[in-house]
């Protein structure tokens, strides 16, 4: 887990490496937050791992009926056997039967190290897409006549671009794309042949302490290269009814769902659509901050909060029907989140976008890309958003120069 050293609200670690499995835990959508919550009961520990979209349908009354072409499970975490903290310059190491020999032998491992940047891949089949630009567009148009009936306010639609039968070393390519878009929840995530390369700007939720933080995303524009239009794109964003629209209806949808676990009068909006800029976008990011009611398990807080709006739309329950409905595969670890819970039980999680996942046993690799479908919202123009979403996996997997 790399933070790129972005200075980013609430962050804590420069990078965190956890590796090996003393013990793990694997399951679907039914009984999973009550299997992590004795898991962690149990080892009093760190752990890492993942939350999987679908365990929606665990959180709701709802159910997952699309093709499954990624295979993760809905949340699997392990107790790491080594650890590695960077922060302030220093790096700590420790973990099971960690003494200080074999971390001093750790370490100089570490500095002779020359990682990859070029990931040795077989010719490139053709990169394909799950739906055509046709259907999208007409299904932004259905979506909107859901919105005009009042069924919801606000979807994020999601596309996916895939490929099939495709052999990669998946270390090196995260290593090119933590180099072209650098972000600061960027992760490597491999649970045996499954793997996850990610560059998501986007914290879900973290809890340090009685305090639960989340940081949603919404309002999107292109950097570009002259600093005077730049500027001028970033006060676009920072001005925009519809960008603006669009984060506050999430930022609403976000105090609610701490509310469910927060001490009354404690959910506050610390930051309103404040402006980040990344390598490829500037983004609107607001921070809104909430007391953990001392009668709740911190993973109470993470369930009435997952999945995250930003990656729903509002009313969340309607929206997640909708999304089944009209996206043609199902989501998987693509808007779930990748983190750790300390043995205390504090936890810090992002939100799995702009990210590559693959599948060394099938072959499969697949990343999807989405954006936010309000009444205001251009068919057309989040058709592109999304393909500028996908511009740096493109770009590392050799689509685009």
């Amino acid at each position: 887990m790399d933070s790129n050293k972005y200075e980013f609200p609430y962050s804590e670690y420069e990078a965190i490496l956890a590796a090996g499995a003393v013990a793990n835990i694997s399951c679907d959508a039914g009984n999973a937050f009550e299997t992590l919550r004795d898991f962690h009961n149990e080892h009093q520990d760190w752990l890492f791992g993942h939350l999987s979209y679908d365990l929606k349908n665990e959180t709701e009354a709802l159910t997952s009926e699309l093709p499954d072409f990624k295979s993760f499970p809905d949340l699997h975490f392990f107790v790491p056997d080594i650890l590695l903290f960077a922060r302030n310059g220093e790096v700590e190491i420790g973990g099971h039967n960690v003494n200080r020999k074999f971390a001093n032998s750790i370490y100089e491992d570490l500095l002779a190290l020359n990682p990859e940047k070029e990931g040795k891949k077989e010719k490139l089949p053709p990169l394909q897409l799950r739906v055509t630009e046709n259907y999208y567009l007409d299904a932004v148009k259905a979506i909107q006549e859901h919105i005009a009936k009042g069924d919801c306010y606000e979807l994020n639609f999601c596309i996916e671009s895939y490929v099939q039968g495709i052999t990669l070393k998946p270390l090196p390519l995260f290593n090119q794309l933590n180099e072209v878009s650098p972000a600061p929840f960027a992760s490597y995530y491999k649970n045996e042949d499954q793997f996850l390369l990610c560059s998501s700007p986007e914290r879900f939720l973290k809890k340090k302490g009685d305090q639960l933080i989340s940081q949603p995303i919404k309002g999107t524009i292109k950097r570009l290269d002259d600093p005077e239009a730049d500027a001028a794109a970033v006060k676009a964003l920072e001005n925009s009814p519809k960008e603006r629209s669009e984060n506050v209806m999430i930022v609403d949808l976000v105090r609610n769902d701490l509310a469910h676990t927060a001490l009354q009068g404690t959910v506050k909006v610390e930051e309103l659509c404040g402006v980040y800029s990344f390598p490829q976008v500037h983004h609107l990011i607001s921070t809104v901050t909430a007391t953990l009611d001392k009668q709740f398990h911190f993973t109470d807080a993470i369930r009435h909060a997952f999945p995250m709006g930003s990656m729903t739309g509002a009313p969340k329950v309607r929206v997640m029907e909708l999304i089944e409905q009209y996206e043609k595969t199902k989501r998987g670890l693509y808007s779930g989140s990748v983190g750790y819970i300390t043995p205390e039980g504090d936890f810090d999680f992002n939100v799995v976008i702009r990210s590559i996942l693959y599948n060394a046993d099938s072959l499969y690799l697949s990343f999807q890309t989405g954006s936010a479908i309000t009444t205001y919202s251009d068919a057309k123009q989040e058709w592109e958003e999304c393909l500028l979403k996908a511009a740096a996996m493109r770009k590392v997997l050799g689509y685009e120069e």
